[in-house]
Parts: C-alpha cells; sequence; structure tokens
C-alpha cells in the first residue's frame, strides 16, 4: 500500500532526527576516538581543537587546565548516568543555542546570564574573516542579533553529525540561583527593560499580586522576586509556553546527557577558563577573552539576600525545579536554602 505524502515526510523527519540521536550517543561514548580523526574543513590542515585536547601533546599549561576540565566532564557524565532515565530525540528546535565555527571546529552552546554576551562577540570575531577584530568593540545588542552567528539547527543531519563528531564542543555554566537571580536583577530591576516588564511582568502581577494597582497591571515593572519566584514554580507556568532562556534550566537549553561536551567551563573560574578553550582553538597569541567590568556582579551572598524573603514551602519547590542543573554541574546545595 501507497504511504501519503504527509506520512513519508513524517517518518523522514523521524528517522533523521533517529540517525541524529543514534551520532549522539556515539559522541558520548567514543570522544577521544572521534578526536583522532580529523577535522575536514577547507582550507584548514593544523590540528584541530579536539585533536588537541585528546592527543595528549599540550603545552604544560594547558595539561593543568585540561585536568580540571576533565575531572568536570566526567562527573558530567557520572551524573547523567545516575540521574537521567528517558532518553529522547532531540530536534533542530533543541539545537539552536549551539553556534557553529567552522573556521576553527568549535561549537558553544550558550546559557544566558553566564557571559554569553561576551562569547558571541568573540565568536564573531572568530568567524568574521577580519572583519571584527575587538570583541568589545562589537555592541552588546549587536552580538545577539539573529544571523550574525550559524546555529547547529541551520545544518542537515549529516552535517550535524559530522561537526558533533570532530568539533570542539563547549559550554559555559553558572550556580543555578545565582544564575536565576541575576536574570530577575537584569530583566526585572531594570528600567529599560519594557519588552520584559510588558511580557512577562504583567502576567506575573495579574497572577500572583492581590488588589494589584492598574498602573502594576499595565506597565509590569515592579515585580518583586517573590512573586518571580512564584511565577516559575506555578505548574500553569510551563503548561502554556517553555521558560523564558534567561530562566530555563541549563539542561533544557544544551542538553549536556545527549550532547557529549569536551569542555565543561565554569562562570566563577571564567577567565582561565575561557583562556583554555582558546588556547585549545588556536587563537590565544591573537585574541583575549573580555573581561568583565561589572562592580556589582551577582554572587552568593547577593542570591542569599533576595532568597531571605522566599519562604522554606517556595525555597524547596524551586531547588527542585532547578535541581538537575546543581547536581549534573556539581553545585552544592546553598547554605542560604531553610528547606
Amino acid at each position: 500500500m501507497k504511504m501519503p505524502r504527509g506520512g513519508r515526510l513524517f517518518l523522514a523527519t523521524c528517522l533523521g532526527s533517529l540517525f541524529v540521536l543514534v551520532l549522539y550517543f556515539q559522541s558520548i561514548t567514543k570522544p577521544a576516538e572521534a578526536a583522532l580523526k580529523a577535522v575536514t574543513r577547507p582550507g584548514k590542515s593544523r590540528t584541530s581543537p579536539l585533536q588537541t585536547l585528546y592527543n595528549g601533546d599540550q603545552q604544560l599549561e594547558l595539561l593543568a587546565a585540561h585536568k580540571s576540565l576533565q575531572g568536570r566532564r566526567e562527573l558530567l557524565e557520572q551524573a547523567c548516568l545516575s540521574h537521567t532515565r528517558k532518553r529522547r530525540v532531540l530536534s533542530p528546535e533543541d539545537l539552536k543555542h549551539l553556534i557553529v565555527d567552522d573556521m576553527h571546529g568549535l561549537i558553544y552552546c550558550y546559557v544566558p546570564k553566564v557571559a554569553c554576551t561576551n562569547w558571541k562577540r568573540v565568536l564573531m570575531v572568530l568567524t568574521s574573516d577580519g572583519r571584527y577584530t575587538d570583541p568589545l568593540a562589537i555592541p552588546a545588542n549587536e552580538a545577539h542579533v539573529a544571523g550574525n552567528l550559524r546555529t547547529l539547527s541551520e545544518f542537515s543531519v549529516t552535517e550535524i553529525n559530522q561537526r558533533l563528531r570532530s568539533y570542539l564542543k563547549f559550554i559555559f555554566v553558572r550556580e543555578p540561583f545565582e544564575r536565576l537571580v541575576s536574570a530577575y536583577r537584569n530583566k526585572f530591576t531594570r528600567r529599560y527593560n519594557t519588552a520584559f516588564h510588558k511580557r512577562y511582568g504583567t502576567k506575573i502581577i495579574r497572577r500572583h499580586r492581590p488588589n494589584a494597582k492598574p498602573e502594576a497591571l499595565e506597565k509590569g515593572d515592579d515585580v518583586t522576586f517573590p512573586e518571580f519566584v512564584q511565577y516559575l514554580v506555578d505548574p500553569r507556568t510551563q503548561r502554556e509556553e517553555p521558560f523564558n532562556e534567561h530562566w530555563e534550566r541549563v539542561h533544557s537549553l544544551c542538553h549536556p546527557c545527549l550532547i557529549h561536551y569536551d569542555v565543561v567551563g565554569k562562570y566563577e573560574t571564567l577567565e582561565p577558563d575561557a583562556q583554555a578553550v582558546l588556547r585549545l582553538a588556536g587563537v590565544e597569541g591573537t585574541l583575549q577573552f573580555p573581561t568583565s567590568g561589572k562592580t556589582t556582579r551577582t554572587d552568593g551572598h547577593m542570591a542569599g539576600r533576595y532568597f531571605k524573603h522566599i519562604s522554606p514551602f517556595y525555597q524547596k519547590k524551586l531547588f527542585n525545579l532547578y535541581r538537575m542543573d546543581f547536581m549534573l554541574f556539581n553545585y552544592s546545595t546553598p547554605e542560604y536554602l531553610r528547606t
């Protein structure tokens, strides 16, 4: 019996996605073997970043960084084996946060509020063929313009698999609640973020503030942190739509138990970890990762002050929501939690 055209398209899509998933597992189980294969990039014959990482021929300073990065990678793999039960097929939508640098053989999964603006600036320099030379000369809003950098979702299944096997895949993560407080401060306490106030603030106030004033319901610019927490743990929130990327869990953005990340950098050790990635890419001498000039960076002490106003009931619900990120990336339960 002849299959309808719609059915054939659906089957082809499923098979293509399944093929991608099979190769994700291969990349998890055989990273060193994949690293020994040459990266087929036009006009590039030098050792790829992935080969440099796994071949063991690094310089002494790189070997020291590699030891720390290897420990994180192994902890992540162990946590994935211990805490993930169900495997699923990834779709192109799942790959939209993975930025590709074909010139240097890099794949970076960006996580908002974890120095992703500066990493995007760096990748714009690396992929621009000389059009950009200084990351800090690139305006922050330009770094986030769709189309300035290619994502893995834009490639064919065959091209995706080839890059997953042979490119250095890296991610930078942050203590989950410090990242969350940073997102709240940036999106809800800055007057210029009117789009977030309208899009999310008005909804949060309408749902979680009894007897809200008309001005607050209209502007949505004075959301409190307890109201933001109530919004996050409310079951209706995720039923209606996915979390915004600024407070979405890292494991939901980057799928670290399906995609083998060769380097897991941390915000807490941003500069040396970023330096290690640039060294692996062979551009350390020509490109410097921008240092943060922020004087009020969100740290554990600041996060503790925000959580002081959250009841133990909501603290526990919020921790359960972000528990997987704590476990996968080896972050301890914050001391300030009263759960």
